[in-house]
Formats: structure tokens, sequence, C-alpha cells
């Protein structure tokens, strides 16, 4: 353990705000925002971004680094196994932006059964004689597909409840009320009118919801992704919206990001939002702060809250 006279160096790896991470180091330690190749050299601890790739080259640069702190629990972008190797704990911050995430669905799933966007269109262009038209849905009574049910799916499934929504979920990896569970995707698929997505991407799970999974929902159902945009085959999403398999799509997420132009960006039933969903005001203020305690944890000899798996 290092004394506590011994100065310590924390970088930022992409954009952190200081007062959020400032109060929580000790006096011996300091934060380093657009580090040099010299600050990245003699680092003890790295607080790092969503977006910024954390490789074995970086992680070369960084002899002296004892913790890497990400904000969020997506790791694909962090070599969790090569950092493993070196005796790098990774740190995560899961629960920081549980909350804004789940919001975030029901904010994107509402706008595609209320047909936000639309209805917005009729009022500004003065086409009201055309509102009845438009066919307005609602949550109450359908059935909510969840896959993956950690802490976030969770939130999602008690949001639910408030909706008069049937929720059903499946995930191999958590306890999934029986009630609830579905064994197979596909059943998941079946079953449900709106889908939403909360798994991390992996080689296994890339391209999860494609074609042949959405010819499995009941036409006219809805799908949901703020959690990895490689989930989606998004040329399947497209081919489903113009069949009317599909009735609307919210993605949040996309792969790579920021995403080239897809077609299926300019279908009238798809809502759209820059991978902010998780990254609200009071989510970033958790998130960051969270990284900080573990960061400090580390450091301090102190098991911190949550480490990545290689």
């Amino acid at each position: 353990m290092a004394s506590i006279t011994t100065p310590q160096t924390v970088v930022a790896l992409g954009s952190i705000e200081a007062g959020l991470v400032e109060p929580i180091l000790a006096p011996h330690q300091q934060m380093i925002h657009n580090p040099t190749d010299e600050d990245l050299a003699r680092a003890d601890a790295a607080i790092v971004r969503a977006a910024y790739a954390v490789d074995r080259e970086l992680l070369d640069r960084m002899p002296a680094l004892k913790v890497i702190a990400r904000t969020g629990v997506g790791t694909d972008l962090v070599d969790v196994a090569e950092a493993n190797r070196r005796g790098i704990p990774v740190v995560i911050t899961p629960g920081s932006n549980t909350a804004s995430v789940a919001e975030g669905v029901f904010s994107q799933l509402l706008a595609l059964v209320k047909k936000l966007s639309t209805l917005t269109s009729l009022v500004r262009e003065g086409r009201w004689e055309e509102r009845s038209a438009v066919a307005v849905g609602d949550l109450e009574g359908f059935t909510l597909g969840i896959i993956g049910y950690g802490r976030i799916g969770r939130r999602v499934a008690r949001i639910a409840e408030a909706f008069d929504l049937n929720v059903l979920a499946f995930d191999p990896f958590a306890d999934v009320p029986a009630a609830i569970r579905c064994q197979t995707v596909d059943e998941l698929m079946s079953r449900s009118d709106f889908v939403t997505l909360h798994v991390p991407l992996t080689p296994e799970n890339h391209n999860l919801i494609n074609a042949e999974r959405l010819a499995l929902m009941p036409a006219g159902a809805l799908l949901v992704n703020c959690s990895r945009g490689g989930l989606v085959d998004l040329d399947a999403a497209q081919d489903a919206l113009a069949s009317g398999q599909l009735a609307g799509l919210g993605l949040d997420v996309y792969d790579p990001e920021p995403p080239a132009h897809h077609p299926v960006f300019d279908h009238e039933n798809v809502v759209l939002t820059p991978h902010l969903m998780g990254f609200t005001r009071q989510g970033m203020v958790h998130t960051v702060r969270d990284a900080a305690k573990g960061v400090v944890d580390v450091l301090a000899g102190r098991a911190p809250a949550a480490v990545a798996a290689p």
C-alpha cells in the first residue's frame, strides 16, 4: 500500500468533470485532464469514459497503472483480459445510471406507441385534419419482453407495472421470477408486443435480433435498444419496418458510434437518440463519482464495489 505522503496521479481518459472527482480524491492524489505521454507514463490510475478505447498499446504507455475505472458497465472498448493479466483491476459502476436508462426505454417506447413525432409534424405543418388517420396506441394490457434481467432490466420491469404492462424476461444468468421467465430469446420474441434489450455485446450476441427473430414477433411489434448497437441487425429491422412486421424501432446505441447513416434512420416510425439515455446529468454525476470512489479504494488497498471480469 502506498504511503499517504506519496503523490499519486489519476488521469482522465475522455471528458471527466473535475468538480465531481476532485472532492473524492485524497489530498495526495492529483487529477490530470488531457494527459500528455509523460502524464500517462506515471499515472497510477485512469478514469475512462465510455467511448475511450483502452488496449494493449495504451496499457504499454502506462507502466505504473494500478487501476482503471470505467464509467458505466460496458467494457467492450477495454481489454479487460490484458489489464487483469497485468494485475490491473477494471472498476465498473453498475447501478449509477440504472434509472436513467430505464426511463430512456420508456421515453422511446411511449414516443413510438403514441406516435409523438408524427403528431408533432401534423400540428407544426398545419395538417390537423389528418390526425384521425394516425393510429395512436397504448401500453396497458400489452406485453413487454425484457432481454437481460440485470439492474436495468429489473428497473424496466418495475416501471412496466405502473403502465399495467404484462412482463416477460429472458436471462440465462440472472434470477428471473418463474412467473415471467422465458426459456429462450425466441420464446420471448414470439410472446411480446414490445421488446427491450439489456445485455452486453459479446461475439455470441452480435446481431442477436436478426430477421429470423423479428419474424417471430406479433405483426406490428415494437423494438427498443438502449444497450449496445451491435445487438440489432439494422438491415433486418429496416426490412421488418417496410413489411409492417415491425411497427416501430427505438435506438439509443449504434455500431460504430457515431454511426454512418443507415436507411432505417429515415423511417417515420423510428426514434433516434445519440447514446444519451444513460448519460443524463444525474446519471453522469453518479457514475463519475462511483468511478472516482473505485479508484480511491484500489489505491488505498481496499476492494472496490464492482470489478469487470475478464
